[in-house]
């Protein structure tokens, strides 16, 4: 007694073959004499045997070459590599099914090898188990079952002591020692190509998705998960005959989906750290020439009171409070920036006092305050001689360099 996959299988053969057949021109007489032709064709006795000569016609592959170009013609490629936990999809990480392709009228025996019994596996596997079980349904009267299981298993056969590949299949030639190549043919690993066009459809088009986005439509809580793959292109292979391609490529009527896949977009910096110094490198002078020419003015004044004074103070610290937006500009940058071998040359004290890696080590220590504190003094005192130029007043370092260092001190909560 036939498997009820396979019975179905020829009866809906059968039955195409008949309406192909039979129309409104078709007498009864010959309705009755071709569906007693379809009968006889349609046994597993007689279309068996026909469709193992015929199985020779189609090959499985992983990696079909027609995908690269519809003329090209190489070796049967079915890949088998070790299934590894790499995070990668390829080919050794996926269970998906292998792909066909070949004559198109012999497809019909691919959709019979792939038919699944009642056990739950399909004719191949039972072929290449030979198993008890396919050995008795494919045992016929003038058929061996070695002959029909080596003639329908050739779909399968590669030949590994010859490979072929071909001009037109895009090719890279990969140096592995001097005036040595592997050649690389590069190949459409289609089954897992379309198994990620089903994921990406389910993804956009099940029910759930459907319900998450109407949720989100009108501002309703939903349980599940909403994603979306954005900037998706449609490739197409085979134009208006997909099943000179493959059968998977039948299947998805010749399209598949190419992610992006683009370099990164690189945000420019408008802060960058500084080199070797911050001072000299991260410090416009031009940006303070206002705030000194004020500073200038209030120690060129003749009066020399408290307000003046503290007018004084007011405009250094000013200066002071601009550096220290300066420096935390370049605190907000990544932490390690400081790591690349591009700030070699920068003290290790200004790496901790603007690296926010440094930010326990800042709090914790403070060995590192003083030379931060000496070197913005000193660019204080240059900074006002430099943009003042000859209408500057003679400042004594030795009296000013501890008021500045006062008057940083006491901006430390920002700048330290």
């Amino acid at each position: 007694m036939l498997d009820p996959a396979i019975q179905a299988f020829l009866n809906e053969r059968k039955e195409n073959w008949l309406k192909k057949k039979v129309d409104t021109k078709t007498t009864a007489e010959q309705e009755s004499e071709l569906t007693q032709e379809a009968n006889e064709l349609f046994t597993l006795v007689t279309w068996l045997p026909d469709a193992a000569k015929r199985a020779k016609q189609l090959s499985l592959v992983s990696h079909p070459a027609k995908f690269s170009h519809p003329s090209a013609k190489t070796s049967s490629i079915i890949a088998i590599a070790v299934k590894n936990a790499d995070g990668f999809v390829r080919s050794g990480n996926m269970t998906e099914q292998l792909d066909v392709f070949g004559n198109a009228a012999a497809m019909d025996v691919y959709k019979f090898l792939s038919l699944v019994l009642v056990d739950g596996q399909t004719v191949l596997s039972h072929l290449e188990q030979t198993t008890p079980a396919i050995q008795k349904q494919f045992t016929l009267p003038a058929s061996s079952f070695t002959e029909l299981a080596s003639s329908l298993l050739a779909i399968k056969s590669t030949d590994t002591d010859k490979v072929v590949t071909s001009a037109i299949v895009k090719q890279v030639y990969f140096p592995v020692s001097e005036n040595n190549y592997h050649l690389l043919s590069i190949l459409t690993p289609s089954s897992l190509m379309f198994t990620l066009k089903q994921r990406i459809n389910t993804l956009r088009f099940s029910e759930e998705a459907k319900a998450a986005r109407e949720a989100k439509k009108n501002n309703q809580p939903y349980d599940n998960e909403l994603a979306e793959i954005y900037s998706l292109t449609v490739i197409g292979f085979g134009g208006t005959k997909p099943q000179n391609i493959s059968v998977l490529n039948s299947q998805n009527y010749g399209t598949a989906y190419l992610l992006e896949s683009l370099p990164p977009i690189l945000k420019k910096r408008s802060v960058n750290p500084p080199k070797i110094n911050f001072f000299s490198n991260s410090l416009r002078l031009k940006d303070f020439l206002e705030d000194f020419d004020k500073l200038h003015k209030q120690l060129s004044s003749d009066t020399n009171n408290i307000y003046v004074r503290n007018q004084r103070d007011w405009l250094i610290k000013n200066i002071i409070y601009q550096v220290a937006d300066k420096l935390w500009q370049i605190r907000y940058l990544d932490a390690g920036w400081s790591t690349s071998d591009n700030y070699q040359n920068l003290s290790q004290q200004q790496k901790i006092w603007l690296d926010q890696a440094y930010k326990e080590i800042r709090q914790q220590q403070t060995d590192w305050q003083d030379d931060i504190k000496t070197a913005l003094a000193r660019w204080l005192s240059n900074s006002y001689k430099t943009t003042q130029g000859d209408k500057a007043l003679s400042i004594d370092d030795d009296k000013y360099k501890p008021h500045f260092i006062r008057l940083i001190e006491e901006c430390e909560t920002v700048l330290l």
